[in-house]
């Protein structure tokens, strides 16, 4: 278990232990890989993330990821496999969000992507992601450095 504060000093807990915190989340964060590249969506406020979002009344968190890839980034996820759990005790309440990484089959186009812009595909996530200002909050805390030591190498082609 990991403990740290996010990009707003918010009080993180992340657990690669199964469900620790909640067993229905409202949130999702996928990890996308696509063709070896990973695959992210650009926010329109906030930048360059991973997709994820709420998990809607009768949906389970991981049907809840799979739309979230679709609706960001016209993805297809083939394959998807939970990752980790966290929990964020911010200001405006606790926040309970599981992380999933999938493997994307295709990338279709659509007419709208929501509250993004569409899928953005990078080789590799820079090392100075927190100090980088296209990049969202999501992306800026040790969430993500504790998940990706987590995937490994899963999404690239020297596998």
């Amino acid at each position: 278990m990991y403990r740290f504060t996010d990009y707003y000093q918010n009080e993180v807990t992340l657990s690669f232990d199964d469900h620790p915190f909640s067993r229905s989340p409202k949130h999702v964060w996928v990890i996308c890989c696509y063709n070896n590249k990973w695959l992210l969506t650009k926010h329109k406020e906030r930048g360059l993330e991973f997709p994820g979002g709420k998990v809607e009344e009768n949906e389970t968190a991981k049907e809840a990821a799979v739309r979230e890839v679709k609706e960001e980034t016209g993805g297809t996820v083939e394959s998807i496999r939970y990752v980790a759990q966290y929990v964020v005790d911010g200001k405006g309440g606790t926040i309970i969000k599981n992380v999933y990484f999938a493997e994307i089959g295709e990338l279709v186009k659509q007419e709208t992507f929501y509250e993004t812009e569409g899928p953005v595909q990078l080789a590799r996530i820079p090392v100075n992601v927190r100090q980088n200002m296209q990049y969202s909050f999501i992306m800026k805390d040790d969430v993500l450095n504790h998940c990706m030591a987590f995937i490994g190498k899963e999404c690239q082609e020297d596998k």
